[in-house]
């Protein structure tokens, strides 16, 4: 039987981020993937031109179709763009009773474009939050959810504690936006904090990276893994999507969520 994971996020058009991101990662890890369209977005490596939502009671209809016929045995959540559609995901989480749950708070697009509405913080942190095994902030959304600028390593584990105290059973606060010589991540377990460095590829094609690392660590999850073997296993497969991308489009490129299938046109590894 396949190992399956769920995907309730927003549609990319071009294919860098979002669902489509999510899926490519969680066939490449040989995860059956399915998804629940949170939102349209027309997107490109340039930015975002426009957001489109579903309402909630089609993101319940899409939710209830998966989990009432196939089911899953991981989920993660992206962009839920409103408090009405966290809300519901929230319900149907706790409804499903499901478990190895990682939630990717998205907030922000690369090109400045809001992903979540300002008065849905409250919801994500009473009503998402606790139902998490795992959430992977980055710097930024951290910051959001501590109500303070985080700027260096023990920042990131006092803010990963804070985090931790809303209900979710371990955090993964993302470094990669610190300067520095290697990319260095804070995992906090709900007991210990973990220092995880990798190599900082030097690269401009990082749209969909966080998205590529939620998708990695639930599609590890669905196959049996623990969180933290999860969260490992993960940052080396992003670390190697990073590390294989090639440029596309004029904008900000994605990274390579397929890299161990793709070839260039001339037959070597891209």
């Amino acid at each position: 039987m396949y190992a399956r994971a769920l995907t309730i996020a927003g549609s990319d058009s071009g294919g860098g981020a979002g669902i489509q991101a999510d899926l490519k990662t969680f066939h490449n890890l040989g995860v059956f993937g399915m998804s629940a369209i949170t939102a349209l977005t027309a997107q490109n490596t340039i930015g975002i031109q426009g957001i489109l939502g579903v309402s909630p009671e089609f993101l319940e209809l899409e939710i209830r179709s998966v989990l009432t016929d196939i089911g899953t045995d991981a989920v993660k959540t992206g962009m839920l763009l409103n408090s009405a559609l966290t809300r519901c995901t929230a319900r149907l989480l706790k409804e499903f009773k499901l478990e190895r749950i990682v939630v990717d708070p998205v907030m922000v697009a690369k090109d400045g474009s809001r992903l979540l509405e300002e008065d849905t913080i409250d919801v994500l942190k009473n009503e998402l939050i606790p139902l998490a095994d795992i959430i992977t902030p980055n710097l930024d959304e951290a910051g959001v959810l501590v109500k303070r600028e985080i700027r260096n390593h023990d920042e990131m584990r006092d803010a990963s504690k804070e985090i931790a105290a809303l209900g979710a059973k371990s955090v993964l606060i993302k470094g990669g936006h610190l300067k520095g010589a290697s990319a260095v991540d804070i995992f906090f377990d709900g007991k210990k904090c973990e220092k995880l460095e990798s190599t900082y590829i030097k690269t401009q094609n990082t749209h969909g990276t966080g998205c590529a690392l939620s998708a990695a660590i639930a599609a590890y999850l669905a196959l049996g893994k623990s969180t933290r073997e999860a969260v490992h296993l993960a940052k080396n497969y992003v670390t190697e999507a990073l590390r294989h991308a090639r440029p596309l489009g004029h904008g900000i490129p994605p990274v390579n969520h397929l890299f161990p299938f793709c070839a260039s046109h001339n037959g070597s590894e891209t």
